[in-house]
């Protein structure tokens, strides 16, 4: 006998971004604006390619070690902090265990169920400590267990978006002998590239597409410009 189709399935559609695509967008948001501001602005006090171009790669570097290392210790210290209150978490259980029970009871009575409609949850995760001790971390502290290798894989992924990221700008300064030219063409690459990305960005953080392409492409316009005019008011 063939099942014909449930019609009441329901596929759910909601995104959630992970990790990794937070890390990406850290990365590859200053990775895109940063080294462009810096080539506008050296463009606007010197003539010669060379120096523009070194001086990108060089913050290229510099800031994807900076936001890299930024990202691996933010990871260490959600891992640490985690690790600190699981084990007060596992300590409390056993030494105040009435009063994490309140607790318990508190978390359902915020959702509108009644002490005694919760009580066979409340003795059932009192006999289970380890499901005792996730509940609460979970649903007092909103805590997450952290993935293993998370902050080494934050510090290259962020690095590896940024380094992307500021190739991007500097790519028409390797092409374009002539600074004026090359700030042209890579004013006009780079904020294509950030509207496609704060375009991209949108569609995985759930804000308007048309929207985040907009304040991507303001932020990394008006940093540039910014950079350019003081560079030119100083020289």
């Amino acid at each position: 006998m063939s099942l014909g189709h449930d019609h009441n399935h329901h596929d759910e559609a909601h995104f959630t971004a992970g990790d990794a695509v937070r890390d990406v967008v850290i990365g590859m948001s200053d990775g895109l604006t940063v080294p462009f501001a810096l080539a506008a602005g050296l463009t606007g006090a010197i003539s010669e390619n060379r120096l523009i171009v070194t001086a990108g790669f060089a913050e290229i570097a510099a800031g994807a070690i900076a936001m890299g290392l930024g990202g691996y210790l933010a990871a260490r210290s959600d891992a640490e902090h985690y690790g600190s209150e699981l084990a007060r978490e596992e300590q409390e259980i056993v030494s105040i265990p009435e009063a994490e029970a309140n607790e318990v009871r508190e978390i359902f009575e915020a959702y509108g169920i009644s002490r005694e409609e919760c009580e066979p949850v409340v003795a059932s995760l009192r006999r289970r400590p380890k499901d005792w001790v996730a509940f609460m971390m979970r649903f007092e502290l909103g805590l997450e267990t952290p993935r293993q290798h998370r902050a080494w894989q934050s510090a290259l992924t962020i690095a590896g978006a940024y380094i992307v990221g500021g190739i991007i700008p500097l790519s028409a300064y390797l092409l374009i002998d002539d600074a004026r030219g090359a700030l042209e063409v890579s004013s006009i690459v780079t904020l294509l590239a950030l509207a496609v990305f704060g375009g991209i960005k949108g569609r995985f953080t759930g804000t308007p597409v048309l929207r985040s392409a907009l304040q991507t492409c303001l932020i990394g316009g008006l940093a540039a410009a910014a950079a350019f005019t003081i560079a030119r008011w100083i020289a």
